[in-house]
């Protein structure tokens, strides 16, 4: 039997009414969630993807603030505004969208930015919170995996899951993740010998490598999850994931489409972080 498509655009709607609702109960208590994006330079991603979240907040009762430079700002400047919205209570977080021009260090960028309003989950600390299992924000993209395989209704505990890809932006967190919901976790990369002898055994796969067909039909269990996290293009400049996806749905359980499955879920999750950022901030009043 060929796979459940995991609908992401479907299970965002659902969340991101739930934001909303939170997000109105906590501006009628004077504490509006607040997210502030800046863009530097003129990536045409970038701005897609900046457009697209603050559309997000506006739809959904997030007051945010869009500041765009010009490549050329200096790291310095950069640094500055950020250590500004860090003092503005009316930010409950903050966004640096990537990549920056060469001449600004990403990771200080990042680490600039209050642990308070790491709405991304990029930090070192917020990567440290994950590892140990404290409370904090999650990398958007991986937690939204999560919500994808939980709306499965199928319980972790005991699974296997194979991770390919090992960045520190899906892969490793993704991981974590997993092994919190108390799967056993393998994580392959592009030094593994025979990724397909791995993902063969897996109950759930989750492919994030940014390459085509990097999971096929004869690397997949049958009755897998199958969470594609890759954005590629093919032959007719469509958008396509990491999996072979016509063939390996006819073995799988779940899968996820691309379009239509990850995508949706990092935005959304982002509004979740931001939420509770503002959420924090009210109890503490």
């Amino acid at each position: 039997m060929p796979a459940q498509i995991i609908n992401g655009n479907a299970l965002s709607t659902q969340i991101r009414a739930e934001v909303a609702q939170r997000a109105a109960a906590l501006t009628a208590r004077g504490h509006q969630p607040g997210l502030a994006v800046i863009l530097v330079g003129e990536d045409p991603a970038s701005q897609v993807y900046v457009r697209n979240k603050v559309k997000a907040c506006a739809d959904n009762g997030l007051h945010s603030v869009f500041e765009k430079y010009d490549a050329a700002l200096s790291e310095a400047e950069l640094l500055a505004r950020i250590d500004a919205l860090n003092k503005d209570a009316a930010i409950h977080g903050i966004l640096v969208q990537m990549p920056l021009p060469k001449h600004i260090d990403p990771h200080k960028v990042i680490e600039a930015i209050a642990p308070t309003k790491d709405v991304d989950g990029y930090s070192t600390l917020s990567a440290g919170e994950l590892m140990t299992n404290a409370p904090g924000f999650r990398p958007c993209t991986p937690y939204g995996c999560m919500k994808l395989i939980e709306s499965t209704g199928i319980d972790l505990r005991g699974k296997h899951a194979v991770v390919i890809g090992r960045s520190n932006t899906v892969g490793k967190p993704m991981a974590l993740l997993l092994l919190q919901a108390n799967a056993t976790v393998t994580i392959c990369h592009s030094a593994t010998a025979d990724i397909g002898f791995h993902t063969a055994q897996a109950d759930i796969v989750v492919a994030a490598v940014g390459r085509r067909n990097v999971l096929t039909a004869d690397m997949v269990k049958p009755g897998a999850i199958v969470i594609d996290v890759g954005i590629n293009r093919n032959e007719e400049n469509k958008l396509c994931g990491d999996v072979d996806f016509a063939p390996v749905a006819e073995l799988a359980s779940y899968i996820t489409p691309v379009p239509g499955g990850v995508g949706p879920m990092t935005i959304t999750m982002l509004l979740v972080n931001t939420i509770e950022s503002a959420e924090r901030v009210a109890a503490a009043a």
